[in-house]
């Protein structure tokens, strides 16, 4: 199984996936004018106002459930995978791909809010599937999507997640034995982990995404600042090492030690895991919060970006950096480049974080990172769920079948269970699979989309003019800017709806759309 997957991610991850996340992150940055950097203080006046209504979520929450897809396991195991595989130096690329990553961001959560529909049960859903069909024109490449993201989304990712809590927990607190099965012997505290994080799943995601957006919308940020503090600590305990640490990922990211090539492969790969940037996940969340324009949530999802790597993967990369507890492989069996930890600690798991702090702080690292890596994974899953339920929903418009969403809830419960006790190797390896498959699809659809209506720089271009002229309340008009196929605005606007309460207008309610 192993080898199989080794084999299907040197064909998905080859060079020229690699290279077609940093241009087409570059390629939206020229086209937006640098929209990452231009409108930084706009994302942050939106993140902070608007409201959510019986159809939508808020801006906040709509981050909220994009971040907890992008804050997980790839900022504590994913960022000490890039150093354990590409040297310090993979670090400098994640930088690099979150900075181009965040003008890709704001462009598909741009295209999910234009092309967005409320389903039968009333609630907003959007996303790549939806917007390559009607801004793309091909339903079968919209089909093809969603069933790649459902598949990824609902069986591969979760277990990479709780593969994590799960070695957490082992590593913290110790196997508790080990439990001989049908499929394997697995130590009591994996199994334990797994039923736990199983019924808790189980809990939140029958509840709806109303549930699920007021769960992370508490946790993620909260878990987020204190893993930021704990890193910063750190930091400031070794401050004098600060600049060795910076000139070791610069240098490290032109002349590795494991060779350029596996710096930016392990830096693109492991920065795209984590940040999502083109991926085609963070759209669906997009889709689902209440603006008054499009370009707004577009915005706020860029900034997540920010959030992610340059804050939470950094702070990874520094503690471990800084406190030396990592080794870096030299590509073949039992060859290290580096190596300041025993050779049988692997760089596919949490460990490298959870010792570097451990020798900062003695006898909170280990039970830090399982108690951190628990509530990110978690969340992280909860935005799994959604996404896979958006693409069933999307498949549901043309193919009922009674049930699906019952099937989805099932089969990622499980694949979170069995994912908890099995090795972390293929954990990692299936979800590289998912998560080059959705990138594939997603930034070649969203390139094609550009090259035929430019929807989203439209967009951007039609707020910034609004900007301009200083409207309290935004419109869109999808019409006027020659965008087709925009549906759920047209209907806005043509049933005199109003928008939803900004910063500047705090008492006005959203507004049911009409039918």
């Amino acid at each position: 199984m192993q080898s199989l997957v080794d084999f299907l991610n040197g064909i998905i991850w080859s060079p020229v996936l690699i290279y077609l996340c940093l241009g087409a992150g570059l390629f939206y940055s020229i086209t937006t004018r640098f929209v990452q950097i231009r409108h930084f203080r706009e994302m942050w006046r939106l993140l902070l106002s608007g409201k959510s209504s019986a159809q939508g979520i808020s801006s906040f929450q709509a981050l909220a459930v994009s971040l907890s897809g992008r804050v997980g396991t790839g900022n504590i195991a994913g960022v000490a995978a890039a150093i354990g595989f590409g040297g310090p130096g993979a670090v400098f690329w994640m930088w690099v791909v979150a900075f181009l990553g965040a003008a890709t961001a704001y462009s598909e959560s741009a295209l999910a809010q234009i092309y967005k529909e409320e389903d039968e049960d009333g609630q907003f859903r959007g996303g790549p599937a939806y917007y390559i069909e009607k801004a793309m024109g091909q339903k079968w490449y919209a089909w093809v999507f969603a069933i790649a993201t459902i598949f990824a989304c609902g069986v591969l990712l979760p277990g990479v997640q709780s593969n994590s809590i799960g070695n957490a927990v082992e590593s913290a607190f110790g196997t508790g034995g080990m439990i001989e099965t049908a499929i394997g012997t697995f130590s009591l505290a994996k199994i334990v982990t797994g039923a736990f994080v199983s019924v808790i799943l189980a809990f939140i995601i029958f509840g709806g995404v109303k549930r699920i957006a007021s769960f992370t919308q508490i946790v993620v940020p909260f878990m987020a600042l204190a893993y930021i503090i704990i890193a910063f600590i750190i930091i400031l305990l070794n401050i004098n090492m600060v600049p060795t640490v910076f000139g070791m990922i610069v240098g490290d990211a032109f002349t590795p030690m494991a060779g350029v090539g596996a710096a930016i492969g392990w830096g693109v790969k492991r920065g795209i895991y984590s940040n999502e940037a083109g991926q085609g996940t963070g759209p669906h969340a997009a889709a689902a919060a209440d603006v008054q324009h499009p370009a707004q949530q577009g915005l706020v999802q860029s900034f997540s970006i920010y959030i992610d790597t340059l804050l939470v993967c950094s702070a990874t990369a520094f503690m471990i950096i800084i406190t030396g507890a990592y080794n870096v492989h030299g590509g073949a069996e039992g060859v290290f480049l580096v190596q300041n930890l025993a050779s049988d600690i692997s760089a596919n798991g949490p460990v490298f974080t959870q010792m570097a702090i451990e020798s900062a702080m003695p006898g909170i690292g280990k039970p830090f990172i399982a108690f951190a890596l628990f509530f990110f994974a978690f969340t992280t899953i909860l935005a799994y769920y959604y996404i896979a339920e958006t693409n069933i929903a999307y498949i549901r418009r043309t193919v009922k079948v009674p049930g699906m969403m019952f099937i989805l809830k099932i089969i990622l419960i499980a694949s979170v269970f069995y994912g908890t006790v099995k090795a972390a190797n293929l954990a990692w390896a299936m979800g590289d699979v998912g998560v080059g498959l959705m990138a594939w699809l997603n930034i070649v659809g969203i390139l094609i989309i550009f090259f035929l209506s430019k929807p989203a720089l439209k967009a951007l271009k039609d707020y910034e003019e609004q900007q301009k002229a200083g409207v309290k309340e935004f419109t869109f008009d999808p019409v006027k800017l020659g965008i087709k196929n925009a549906d759920y605005w047209e209907k806005r606007l043509k049933g005199g709806t109003q928008p939803v309460a900004d910063s500047g207008d705090e008492q006005g309610e959203p507004v049911k759309p009409t039918a």
